[in-house]
């Protein structure tokens, strides 16, 4: 059995594609994932599968997700070992300038190609700094994300993949509620 995230891609974001989390969590189990729990109202979602295959499961997710509400939504799938790989990974990490606070991973669909990387790297010249390690982009905001030029459809659109980003703290949950 192996424990697993679940990340929904623009759910419950300015008002627009409302999802209760009981329903997503009711999908989950309908899909025959088991120890399903949610957290917070941004798509997040925690389970254990005998399957372990996370692009079959992602499909599956995808299918049922689109099946019960009616429109597509990307789906980002993780295992623990891979979160937990994730935060290893965290070069913001013991620096002591760095707040927790302003640091986001930005999980994507595909890794992207050094091309698409030199793309964005050079695109956005901000005060933001970017990492790209594997399939995710580690992003450090020191003046906030709200403000921030450095969008996820910008991100998006030079790497060529789709993601989905979630601040340090709810990274840190998610990692959390799988190790229960």
């Amino acid at each position: 059995m192996t424990a697993f995230m679940s990340l929904i891609r623009g759910i419950n974001v300015g008002g627009h594609r409302q999802i209760r989390m009981n329903e997503l969590k009711e999908l989950h189990e309908s899909l025959g994932l088991r120890d399903v729990l949610t957290y917070i109202q941004s798509g997040n979602v925690v389970f254990t599968s005998d399957d372990a295959d996370v692009a079959r499961l992602q499909r599956h997710i995808e299918d049922g997700f689109e099946k019960k509400f009616d429109f597509h939504a990307e789906v980002i799938v993780r295992t623990s070992v891979e979160l937990r790989n994730i935060i290893e990974n965290n070069p913001f990490h013991g620096q002591p300038g760095k707040e927790s606070k302003w640091v986001v991973v930005m999980f994507l669909a595909a890794s992207p190609d050094d091309t698409a990387q030199e793309d964005l790297l050079k695109a956005y010249g901000g005060p933001e700094e970017i990492f790209i390690i594997g399939q995710e982009v580690y992003i450090y905001y020191p003046n906030g994300i709200g403000r921030s030029k450095l969008t996820g459809s910008l991100i998006e659109k030079k790497l060529k993949t789709v993601g989905t980003a979630r601040n340090w703290n709810t990274i840190l949950k998610l990692q959390e509620l799988m190790q229960r």
